[in-house]
């Protein structure tokens, strides 16, 4: 089998908070990626996943734990180092529009990684239109702001981006959410597409858990910071074992009134059941 690409093991994260009280964002979290897996962390707001993804990119520091990466351990890895690391790790945030220079274009915006790392200027233009071409955006899209182009199009940009240095990794922080449901079909047919391709391995942050079918070899479900279940993609969204997964398996909308009623019927007696275990 496949030496992981990343591992974490036993990570605990925390946050300092009012009266200079310590709140534990996460603790005991291990898993690991290999390479061109996607393994999708699942959770609601609050359950520590997109902690997790910024702990792997250096933004927050572990309180406790590890974190390697191709072997490495990079849970302190210094700034100078953690630059260098960039070319391996890469991000995609939510936002496709705040997270790129709305007063660049897109020439600029593919091409300013590759500059900064040495590239000729001349390599990098040639590079930014074969990125262009793998999220499939038109040729003269370079010479064009991010506000000129719809938020699926920003999406696919900001992958580009995302793809400029040839990463072994890509944390995917809610790469869909903030799209409507066609538009996102087709972001994670492109990010499918781009893994077979290219064999990057993915940790995909999200909190539903259709979007984790559809991307994920495996699933871990954060609940309180804290993995409550974790597993095979086709398992774990179909008859998740937890109390916990199986709500956020009924939170997912169904085109059918009549079931997504049944569903929310089912989900209230399952958080009954909780409240009275």
């Amino acid at each position: 089998m496949t030496a992981p690409l990343l591992t974490v093991d036993r990570l605990a994260v925390d946050y300092s908070g009012k009266g200079r009280r310590v709140f534990r964002a996460l603790e005991d979290v291990s898993f690991s990626v290999r390479p061109g897996e996607t393994v999708g962390l699942v959770g609601e707001s609050g359950s520590g996943k997109t902690t997790i993804g910024r702990a792997i990119l250096g933004l927050v520091p572990a309180a406790e734990g590890r974190i390697a990466f191709d072997g490495r351990d990079i849970t302190h890895t210094r700034r100078r180092d953690r630059r260098a690391l960039s070319k391996d790790i890469q991000v995609v945030f939510q936002d496709p529009y705040t997270s790129l220079n709305p007063s660049m274009t897109v020439e600029a915006i593919l091409s300013e990684p590759l500059v900064v790392t040495g590239w000729t200027r001349r390599d990098a233009v040639a590079r930014v239109g074969e990125l262009l071409d793998r999220v499939h955006l038109p040729a003269d899209a370079r010479n064009r702001l991010p506000r000129e182009f719809s938020g699926g199009q920003r999406q696919r940009i900001a992958i580009a981006r995302a793809m400029a240095l040839k990463p072994r990794l890509i944390v995917c922080d809610e790469p869909v959410s903030a799209l409507d449901l066609t538009t996102q079909a087709h972001i994670l047919d492109l990010f499918t597409e781009i893994q077979e391709s290219t064999g990057v391995a993915y940790l995909f942050v999200t909190h539903d858990l259709s979007v984790v079918r559809a991307v994920s070899h495996s699933v871990v479900v954060l609940y309180r910071g804290r993995i409550v279940e974790s597993g095979r993609a086709d398992r774990v969204t179909s008859t998740p074992s937890h109390g916990y997964t199986q709500r956020l398996f009924m939170s997912a909308p169904v085109a059918d009134p009549v079931r997504q009623r049944e569903r929310r019927n089912e989900r209230r007696h399952l958080a009954r059941q909780e409240e009275v275990a």
